[in-house]
This record gives C-alpha cells, structure tokens and sequence, in this order.
C-alpha cells in the first residue's frame, strides 16, 4: 500500500468552515525565560538574506502588495491570528533563496498561506477557496505544485518564528497578574501592530523579538493607563527580554508609531480643510481590530 505524506484536499474543496475551532488555553508553565532563550535562538534561522532586504528595501511596492494581498485573503477565509505572519515569513524566505526563479508571486502568496495554514490551523484553507481570492488566475493544481516548490526550496523547514511566537510570553512576563480583559485588549492591539509591520517593508530586518516587543510597548502606551514610570520599567523589561538595547527598542516603537498615525491618517482621508490635530484626536489610542488600519 502506497503511502504519501501530502494533504488530500479533494474532498474539502469546496467546504466552508462552519464548526468553532477548539484552542488550547494559554498554560503559564510553558512560558517564561527560558522558552523566550530558546525562541531568541531560534529565530535567528529564519531571517532572510541580506542582500534580499536590500532588494525588497529599494523597491518595497510590490513585496507590500503581496503582504497586503495575504493578510486580506487570511481575513476572508477567517484564518487565525498565526496563519498571516507564517505565510508571510515564508514568501520572504522563498525569493530569499531564489532570487532568480521567475514563479506568479501571487500563486507563491497563496501557497504560502495554504502551508501556513496546515502548520497552524485544525481546518486548514481550501485550494479552491485562495484560488478564487485570486480570481483563478491560478489553478488548484498550479497551487499544490507551488506547495511542492517552496517546500522543496525551504527543505521543509516550515515552522519559523515569528513576532505572534513571542507576545503571549513578553505580554506574561509585563502584565503578570493584570486583568483578563485588559491582557486581551494588549493581545489584541500588539497583534494588530505586529501585523502592521509584517506589511511594511521597512521592518523586514527586524528579528521578530524586537517587533514583538516594541508592538507590546506602542500598546501599552496607547492605552494608556500606565504613569511614565511605570511605562519606563516596562520598556527596560522588554528590553532585556528580547536582549537588545533599550534605545533600540525605543527607536522601533518610534517607527510604529510612525507608520501607524500614516495608516490611520491615509484611512481618514481628510479633507483640505483639515487639521492634522484633529485627525489624530479623532482616532487616538491604538485600534483593537487590523481592518481599523489601511494597510
């Protein structure tokens, strides 16, 4: 009897997931110090080249376009918070490797998110379904053939780290006895800013500790309902978490907060008449939902 390690799909084509996926509750033993040492170790693995940041970096549009495309797909298909940021550290860790290999980037974008979505989801997406986000300029066979390629690029190693891997310890570590809605607001938000850099190209050589980190700092600033000082304790731990310096870490929130007052202000589409001022007192804080920014 023949034996294949590949997902068959055929049957859930056209499926919908309805059914509630059941999650694990977040357990405090496997958190802490030395889980964030190891993921700090690890993570160093799946950064892309150099010369590939340098690339993407001179001319960030259409890396944008592919990153905003996915984070759009994963939304529709109702993918957890995990599938995004997967698919796209994929994408990047593919044309890392080939550079020169001409493949339709959005055929690679959807498979990347069909293995980010089998590594991380109990119902994965269906082909059929990224097919039709890309108005089937691909075929389903066109994708798993993608599937095959990147995964024979990435010699399968598939799980790489990413900024969503570390903010459940940092957000332990900061708020450990907090209040539950307030520690799901903080997910939330950090997740959303997380997210916001995974798009932008300008944090593509950023370790994903370090976004992760500076996410978690821009939300707790946001929400403010901590004093100077206490944000200034805060800030020194994250540091030290993600072993980098505090002024770097500071830098990084600076640019997040940056490129989200552009998102927030390009989303209002002010009129001429209006004040930058009141843009930003009509959205202050950070959002609590990722379609809240225009990517």
């Amino acid at each position: 009897m023949s034996v294949s390690l590949w997902c068959e799909e055929e049957g859930a084509l056209g499926h919908i997931r309805t059914s509630p996926q059941l999650r694990a509750a977040w357990d405090p033993t496997v958190s802490g110090h030395r889980v964030i040492q190891r993921l700090l170790h690890v993570e160093e693995r799946y950064m892309p080249s150099i010369l590939y940041i340098t690339l993407v970096q001179r001319d960030p549009q259409r890396r944008e376009e592919l990153a905003k495309w996915a984070l759009e797909v994963c939304c529709e298909c109702g993918c957890g918070e995990a599938v995004f940021p997967m698919s796209v550290s994929l994408l990047d860790r593919f044309l890392s490797a080939s550079l020169s290999l001409h493949v339709s980037l959005y055929c690679l974008a959807a498979g990347c998110i069909l293995i980010a979505s089998k590594l991380t989801e109990c119902h994965t997406v269906s082909a059929d379904s990224l097919c039709a986000a890309a108005e089937y300029s691909f075929l389903p066979s066109d994708l798993r053939e993608m599937e095959r390629v990147i995964l024979a690029t990435l010699r399968w190693d598939t799980a790489a780290v990413t900024p969503q891997d570390f903010l459940p310890h940092f957000l332990a570590a900061v708020e450990e006895r907090g209040d539950p809605e307030l520690l799901s607001t903080l997910r939330r938000h950090s997740d959303t800013l997380a997210a916001m850099c995974t798009c932008d190209s300008g944090f593509l050589g950023a370790p994903p500790s370090l976004v992760a980190a500076a996410s978690l700092n821009c939300a707790l600033r946001g929400l403010g309902n901590k004093r100077p000082s206490q944000l200034a304790v805060t800030s020194k731990i994250l540091a030290e978490l993600c072993q980098t310096d505090l002024a770097v870490l500071q830098c990084y929130s600076e640019m997040i907060e940056f490129a989200l007052r552009q998102r927030l202000r390009s989303g209002l589409q002010p009129g001429p008449m209006e004040k930058d001022d009141e843009v930003e007192n009509e959205r202050a804080g950070t959002p609590t939902d990722m379609r809240a920014i225009d990517f």
